[in-house]
């Protein structure tokens, strides 16, 4: 009689022979044949129910392993760029193994979410526990899905919040994942893409009710996967983090330095005071010194911290609240210059002339004490003639030279010509209770602008001083524009009887003699939009490519240190070169800085769509009791499928669908942005005066559609409209005729 191994000799033979361990190799191993095989099965079945054995198609292997050859999912890079993955068969009871992947050069690049077929071998060490070779890349990072989740009898669907999305999803009755009905969840993609039907998808995640107060920036959060959490250990750096000395730094707190901010802002990056320049070869020229907070001297390279800070690239606010880039321990405390308190700086002293032009500058690392933390509004008022018992005092000896300052830099200003686009800039006013209780129109002061002038020359100082100390750093660079995009701006130029010539090289004087031009008419906003439109997005490199908005040659973020991390590059930059300590830039940085331009570029221009994003669900929230009400706007964009409608009172855009657009045909043209009626001639065209009617308003995708009343002060005629009524009754007369021709048919029968 043939001997029937123990259960755990074939678990022993399975671990000593990860590539036999089909039932008949098992058999063969032990000599079993015949009947003796059902046995066999039977202790088979026993340990995959145990949980001892996970069965594979016809192999088994122990469940608390790997099989040699495993679908792996690739996770981030740790901070040492080393790429890890994880097993997406692992049924074990542990800890998850952690794989570390040994890439060839030959092999292609991968990311985070990216999924790979792997040959796995043991190694357990202290930060993983195997070893893989890759043997194809078989998927990428599976596709997330966050919409609203909507029970059905067996699982559900979730339905998208993107606007302009309808592509519904499937949920499995076992991968709901605890979801009710109208919740806002996160799900991913499950199983392959099908060809009919709609696609399956699993519940990761539960982020609540869509409709509760403060629930709009949380849908932007996830949706463009926002970090806004900070990991334990990051926290812990900032509690731990203690205030700054003064020794090693030059003492500025005699410096009557001031901050000027955002009534309501949290947070202090840059302040600032302004002396008359003694030196008599300079007279009616000025020393302005600009502050800057020294987040370096917390923030020390390749520390948990500084990964935090790299992986978010920049703080992103949005109506009801702000995800920055730093703990708030450091960004609202530590760091921040507040009033009255010591705080570590790098600043600049920057010597202007009578008529604006820098003449020289020098930086230092220090420690400050500001005198006042005053906001734009009361500033304004103190130069005005109405100052209040905190700026009265100030009036002398720092408000009046602050101003005369700025306009010896108004002056050069206008020499340099840089881009002058006036877009009003809306502010979404919210209560208590996170409900929108009015849109405003930011209103823009000289206060503002004075600070924004002083930023500017503290970051070309920077750049210029790096560049002479031919240091590594971070530019800030916009490009030109692209020629078409010109095209596309002097045709809608030209639409409105102005012109923007062509034949020269362009430069941004060109452009703001069209804006002039447009200032006084009703194209106004038009043109401005349209010039916006024109421009490159701006991004940062280590290549010096110049700044074409601002016209100027060199350029380099480093005054808000605090939510940006290009300005702690520049910071950690002007500490190596100035030999101010051992916080400066790291080899590391250096060596990966083209890697760390293009990622805070990506998440700069992640967080600006979140937060166009948010403004669009809190407008549409603030519209949604207003469905029928008409209102005026203007044209602001043109597509195939419609018609963009940006409205006068709120600054929001509508959309009019092209099956809307009365009874007739519109043929569109990309060139010229317009669309033609084939019967009427009728012309839409970008700029024109509409009154529109509100239709609908989806607060959860931030949509709007409008219907178009009058063009141009002219009522369009209705669009089709869809009407339930009785189905039409086919005529009778072609079925009759075929039931009598079959009818005359002569029947075969059989004989």
């Amino acid at each position: 009689m043939t001997q029937i191994p123990s259960k755990s000799e074939i678990l022993a033979f399975i671990a000593d022979n990860p590539t036999q361990t089909a039932k008949r190799d098992i058999a063969r191993a032990f000599g079993i044949k015949g009947a003796a095989r059902i046995d066999l099965k039977r202790i088979l079945k026993e340990l995959e129910e145990a949980g001892k054995l996970t069965k594979r198609r016809s192999s088994y292997r122990d469940a608390e392993d790997l099989p040699p050859v495993a679908v792996l999912e690739i996770l981030a890079p740790d901070a040492d760029g080393d790429l890890f993955a994880r097993p997406l068969e692992w049924t074990g009871q542990g800890a998850e193994p952690r794989v570390l992947m040994l890439l060839r050069s030959s092999d292609p690049a991968l990311g985070a979410g990216d999924r790979i077929l792997g040959r796995l071998t043991l190694d357990k060490t202290e930060d993983h526990s195997h070893t893989a070779r890759m043997i194809r890349r078989i998927g990428t990072n599976p596709m997330r899905i966050l919409g609203v989740f909507r029970a059905g009898s067996e699982g559900g669907r979730v339905l998208p919040i993107d606007k302009g999305a309808d592509k519904q999803w499937v949920v499995p009755a076992g991968a709901t994942g605890g979801a009710k009905d109208g919740e806002l969840v996160e799900a991913e993609q499950a199983g392959p893409k099908g060809r009919l039907g709609l696609p399956k998808a699993r519940i990761v995640a539960r982020l609540g009710d869509p409709t509760a107060p403060r629930a709009v920036s949380l849908i932007a959060i996830h949706q463009h996967g926002i970090p806004d959490h900070f990991p334990d250990d990051a926290v812990a750096e900032a509690d731990a983090a203690k205030p700054v000395g003064v020794k090693g730094r030059k003492d500025l707190r005699d410096l009557p330095l001031i901050t000027i901010d955002p009534w309501d802002a949290r947070d202090h990056d840059d302040a600032c005071f302004v002396e008359a320049d003694e030196d008599p070869a300079n007279a009616g020229g000025f020393i302005i010194w600009v502050a800057i907070a020294d987040v370096a001297a917390y923030v020390k390279p390749n520390t948990a911290l500084d990964n935090e800070a790299r992986k978010r690239g920049n703080s992103t606010y949005f109506p009801d609240r702000v995800v920055p880039m730093l703990p708030d321990r450091l960004s609202g405390d530590l760091c921040s210059l507040h009033e009255g308190v010591d705080r570590a700086c790098i600043a600049v002293a920057m010597r202007i002339d009578a008529q604006g032009q820098k003449i020289g500058h020098e930086f230092h690392r220090g420690l400050m004490k500001s005198v006042a933390s005053l906001n734009y509004e009361e500033v304004q008022d103190a130069i005005d003639g109405q100052p209040n018992d905190k700026t009265a005092p100030l009036m002398q000896e720092i408000i009046r030279p602050i101003y005369a300052a700025y306009a010896a830099l108004v002056k050069a200003r206008a020499l340099r010509q840089p881009l002058e686009l006036d877009l009003p800039e809306r502010q979404i006013i919210l209560n208590d209770d996170g409900k929108v209780t009015s849109v405003q129109f930011k209103e823009r002061l000289d206060a503002h602008r004075l600070i924004e002038e002083f930023m500017v020359l503290a970051n070309v100082a920077a750049a210029e001083t790096l560049i002479a100390k031919k240091s590594p750093l971070l530019f800030r660079v916009h490009e030109e524009p692209n020629p078409d995009k010109l095209d596309a701006l002097r045709d809608v130029a030209q639409a409105s009887g102005l012109v923007l010539a062509k034949g020269q090289v362009l430069k941004t004087a060109h452009l703001n003699r069209l804006l002039v031009a447009a200032r006084e008419t009703e194209q106004s906003e038009l043109i401005n939009m349209a010039t916006l439109r024109s421009m490159t997005q701006a991004y940062y490199s280590p290549d010096n490519l110049g700044h074409f908005g601002l016209a100027l040659r060199s350029y380099a973020h480093f005054t808000s240190p605090i939510r940006r991390y290009s300005d702690l590059i520049v910071h950690r930059a002007l500490i190596a070169a100035h030999g101010w300590g051992k916080d400066g830039l790291s080899p590391w940085d250096i060596e990966n800085l083209s890697d760390t331009a293009q990622k805070i570029s990506d998440t700069e221009r992640r967080s600006m769509a979140a937060e166009r994003d948010t403004t669009d669900r809190y407008l549409a929230a603030f519209l949604s009791d207003r469905i029928g009400v008409e209102m005026g706007g203007r044209i602001s964009g043109i597509a195939k499928f419609g018609v963009f409608v940006k409205l006068d009172e709120t600054g929001a855009d509508g959309m009019i669908p092209i099956r809307t657009l009365g009874r007739e045909y519109f043929h569109y043209d990309a060139d010229s942005q317009t669309l033609m009626g084939s019967d009427s001639g009728t012309l839409i065209r970008l700029g024109q005066r509409v009154t529109v009617k509100l239709i609908e308003a989806a607060p959860v995708t931030g949509g709007l559609i409008v219907e178009l009343l009058t063009l141009d002060e002219r009522n369009m005629p209705r669009g089709p409209t869809v009407t339930r009524g009785k189905p039409v009754r086919r005529k009778q007369a072609g079925a009759k005729a075929k039931a009598a021709k079959i009818a005359r048919k002569v029947k075969r029968s059989r004989m």
